[in-house]
């Protein structure tokens, strides 16, 4: 993600409207059609946007706790008909009750909460982490 580990700053993508277009040219030239969004922590501020503008171009999205869950309404995200599984560890008492608060506004939602996992998951549970990745996956087939 620009901006984000060794990745260097862009301005195109300083806006929401920038980050979607950004997504959105990720997943063309991958040749990806519907596929699921997977979107932990900062990721938040990419997928977000995108899910709410152009929701209907994934098969599902999967939320691990991501940033930039209040900057949008319950309105906004009742609109979103994307199944959506919202995922965390029980031990992040900061960020994951935050997203849920937010998140739990988008209809058809599921909710998995990894047990004895913090912020990250997917590494400190990664079993408990892909078992329930895997059955969200398999209930959209």
């Amino acid at each position: 993600i620009p901006g984000y580990g060794d990745s260097p700053p862009a301005k195109t993508v300083a806006t929401a409207q920038g980050r979607v277009a950004f997504l959105d040219h990720i997943l063309q030239e991958l040749g990806m059609q519907r596929p699921v969004l997977i979107s932990p922590s900062m990721s938040g501020r990419f997928a977000l946007p995108f899910l709410l503008a152009q929701g209907d171009r994934l098969s599902g999205f999967v939320a691990v706790a991501p940033v930039g869950t209040k900057d949008y309404t319950a309105e906004q995200y009742q609109r979103v008909q994307t199944p959506t599984l919202i995922l965390y560890g029980d031990h992040d008492t900061s960020l994951a009750p935050q997203a849920l608060q937010s998140l739990q506004h988008l209809p058809g939602h599921r909710v998995a909460v990894v047990p004895n996992a913090g912020h990250a998951c997917y590494l400190d549970k990664p079993e408990d982490f892909h078992r329930a990745l895997l059955d969200f996956l398999h209930q959209l087939k």
